[in-house]
C-alpha cells in the first residue's frame, strides 16, 4: 500500500544490522506470541495526519504514545497498532512495564503499489538512525 510500507522498510534495514525486529504488519497481536519480556519496545509505522507534512517524523514516548496518537494522528489501519498494543498491555503485566517508543512517518500515498513516495523514502534513513539511537541508549 505504498507509504504504508514505511515501517516494513525500516524494520528490514534494522534486521540487516542485527537488531531484534518483529514484523507484525497490520496484526499487532502477533506481539503476544513473540514478546519475551524486553524492557524497551520501539514501534515504527506509517501514520496519517492533516497537520504534519508527508515524510515528517514524530517520536513519542511512554503515555504520550497513547495520548497523542488517539487525539491527533490516525493509523492507516482499522484497528491501529496503538489500540491493539493498549489491549495487549492490559493482558500482559510485563508489557505494561516496558519502556515504549513510537516512531511515525507521515504517509503521502496510501494506495495499491509497492513504491514509497519521495518524501517518505527520504525519511527512512533518519528513522533508522533514530531507532538505532533509542535501541543503543535507552533514551
Amino acid at each position: 500500500m505504498k507509504d504504508d510500507g514505511a515501517g516494513l522498510k525500516v524494520s528490514r534495514l534494522l534486521a540487516e544490522e542485527g537488531y531484534n525486529v518483529l514484523e507484525v504488519g497490520t496484526d499487532i497481536f502477533l506481539l503476544a506470541n513473540h514478546y519475551s519480556g524486553e524492557e524497551r519496545l520501539i514501534i515504527i509505522d506509517a501514520i496519517l495526519s492533516d497537520k504534519l507534512r508527508p515524510g515528517e517524523i514524530i517520536h513519542l514516548r511512554g503515555e504520550e504514545v497513547f495520548d497523542k496518537l488517539k487525539a491527533e494522528i490516525r493509523s492507516a489501519h482499522f484497528m491501529g497498532a496503538i489500540d491493539g498494543l493498549n489491549l495487549l498491555m492490559a493482558l500482559d503485566e510485563r508489557l505494561a512495564k516496558a519502556e515504549m517508543h513510537f516512531i511515525g512517518i507521515v504517509a503521502k500515498e496510501i494506495d495499491l503499489g509497492m513504491e514509497l513516495s519521495g518524501e517518505v523514502r527520504r525519511a527512512i534513513p533518519k528513522v533508522v538512525e533514530l531507532a538505532e539511537k533509542l535501541a543503543a541508549s535507552g533514551q
